[in-house]
């Protein structure tokens, strides 16, 4: 019998997408997260220097920094403002704990800024994020408003918040953001995020608290049809409704939504230290590294992503084997024929 054939794929030689994780510190204390425990590295502008003509090599288009908290890192403007005079789009993703004190330098060197905020109230935000600062965030996504650059608000729906969510979108056009997002809380990856192996959780919603959930949502489809139709609610009706198809896979009353997602084939992570991940969720092999960002040396950015045990991991997403990928909160689906989108993809990441 002769063998099944092997796809045979080229190697990965554009990425439209890079997140950057800046920092590894956080000034939030998330419930969901773990890189506040432990988080000490920073990148630095010379390590971002050296990434240039990688991405001009892989015809990068737009920057994600991310973290952590990125307005942590010292370098975060010179790092931003570097971007942009190399012809990048330029994109913040912030828990918006400074956001108040730097909107003014913030505002004209990002493209796009987005907030996350998982309450609607000082108790609800306390209990989820570990720290009491509600107003000071919204008064952060006011400030940037002001200066011209209204950002867009992430929400993580568990189930401290879930029933907020029609008041989120009330909050965000009061805030004068630009657009409000939603996803679920990532419980079934215990290694996204910084968490280690002990991590537990149950933020996850309960068997009996699936049948709300599904009221608000046919409550939102009617009362918010005009924010579905201008985009300023970023998910279709359906693409909600998978947030409830996951709560019930995670309780076991159905399956996980179909994960349709080629992120890996036009983004990639680089972390504080150098590292090399094919996405958020998925760590990348113990020696994709980028060179001299790190303790230890590595390769450049395209032979990294082409190494034999990045291009493996890149195939197994694929071909479907990864396990993470079927209990997937975020999964992207981008035409690679078309190159990067003009507008900025809704994207989960830990501000």
């Amino acid at each position: 019998m002769s063998a099944e054939p092997v796809a045979i794929h080229p190697p990965l030689g554009v990425l439209p997408l890079v997140t950057l994780y800046v920092t590894d510190r956080c000034n939030s204390r998330c419930v969901t997260c773990d890189y506040w425990r432990h988080g000490r590295d920073d990148m630095d502008l010379a390590a971002v220097t050296r990434l240039l003509p990688s991405f001009a090599q892989l015809r990068t288009q737009m920057v994600l920094l991310s973290g952590g908290e990125p307005l942590l890192n010292p370098d975060w403007a010179a790092i931003a403002l570097l971007l942009r005079e190399n012809g990048f789009k330029v994109w913040l993703l912030t828990s918006g704990l400074a956001l108040a004190k730097q909107a003014r330098r913030a505002a004209p060197l990002f493209d796009a800024i987005t907030v996350s905020l998982d309450g609607t109230d000082p108790e609800t935000y306390a209990a989820i994020r570990g720290v009491n600062a509600f107003h000071k965030v919204c008064e952060g996504i006011q400030a940037a408003a002001a200066h011209g650059a209204r950002p867009g608000i992430r929400v993580t729906l568990q189930r401290g918040n879930f029933r907020q969510l029609p008041a989120f979108v009330d909050l965000a056009k009061d805030l004068g953001a630009r657009q409000v997002s939603f996803l679920a809380v990532d419980v079934a990856n215990p290694h996204a995020f910084g968490r280690t192996d002990d991590f537990v959780s149950d933020l996850a919603l309960r068997r009996e608290d699936l049948p709300q959930l599904e009221r608000i949502l046919d409550s939102m489809e009617q009362d918010h049809a005009e924010d579905f139709r201008s985009g300023f609610l970023a998910e279709s009706p359906q693409k909600l409704r998978r947030i409830l198809e996951y709560f019930a896979a995670i309780q076991g009353v159905g399956p996980y939504p179909r994960v349709r997602c080629n992120a890996p084939e036009f983004s990639a992570v680089i972390g504080a230290t150098g590292r090399v991940q094919p996405c958020f969720f998925i760590s990348g092999p113990s020696d994709a590294r980028i060179s001299e960002t790190g303790a230890r040396g590595g390769g450049e950015l395209a032979d990294v992503l082409n190494s034999s045990g990045m291009s493996a991991l890149r195939s197994a997403i694929r071909d479907g084997r990864r396990a993470e990928c079927k209990t997937c909160v975020c999964s992207l689906w981008r035409d690679l024929d078309v190159g990067c989108p003009s507008t900025l993809p809704t994207m989960s990441a830990t501000a």
